[in-house]
């Protein structure tokens, strides 16, 4: 049995967060999302005309997500820059993710664009990446009927635990479970494992991610507050 983590925490404890919005000057919006080593740059682009015409919407705009570690950014070894099936893989699903709060009805045939960049990790990007695209897509003005927030539960040497680091999703019986969630109505947009659990470990896994996605949607909420507050003065 997993009796004490890594890193000190209790099980139920988050890593330390910051966020900022508003720091890609000539992004539409942008957003930086931290949680403990794990630093996630967004930016906004668009809408913009979407090439080919083919894959244009007539009834609402095209959200799509970009997803790119830096290739000093590991935790391990240095990771090969470009594309990559896992990057694209986590490009689509950030925006399904997203899309349940986003509303791009206004801008038909049109793409938004999210660059998601990953400066540093230890675990847990795809969860600050959403985290990050969602404050960077309220930061750009564009209607939504609220923030995603997320955060990766797992289960290592049996236990359940929150916000695994790199350390803990290393552990050869880990299991990560990222999970996104509407705050305001606890709707789950994004729920994904590696492995394998039994009903009531995942029940007790999002359960735990309910609520420790409310601390993280209070930081979110604050960084927005904080740019409004400064644009006003």
């Amino acid at each position: 049995m997993y009796e004490k983590r890594f890193d000190g925490r209790a099980f139920d404890e988050l890593r330390p967060m910051k966020a900022k919005v508003g720091i890609v000057k000539n992004a539409v919006g942008s957003a930086m999302f931290q949680i403990g080593k794990t630093i996630a740059l967004a930016a906004v682009y668009g809408p913009r005309e979407l090439h080919p015409r083919h894959l244009q919407d007539i009834s609402s705009g095209t959200l799509r997500c970009f997803y790119n570690m830096m290739a000093f950014s590991g935790s391990g070894e240095r990771v090969k820059p470009g594309p990559s099936r896992r990057s694209r893989e986590i490009g689509l699903v950030t925006e399904k993710a997203i899309l349940p709060v986003l509303d791009l009805t206004e801008f038909p045939r049109t793409t938004v664009d999210v660059f998601i960049e990953l400066l540093q990790t230890d675990a847990g990007t795809r969860c600050a990446g959403i985290c990050a695209a969602s404050m960077a897509l309220a930061d750009a003005g564009f209607k939504m009927k609220d923030l995603v927030a997320a955060v990766s539960c797992g289960l290592v040497g049996g236990k359940i635990v929150v916000d695994l680091n790199y350390e803990e999703e290393a552990q050869e019986d880990a299991v990560d479970i990222p999970i996104a969630i509407i705050p305001r109505t606890g709707e789950i947009t994004l729920l994904q494992a590696d492995g394998i659990v039994t009903r009531e470990q995942l029940k007790e896994a999002i359960s735990l991610a309910k609520r420790k996605c409310l601390e993280i949607y209070e930081i979110q909420k604050r960084a927005l507050k904080e740019r409004y507050e400064k644009e006003v003065k």
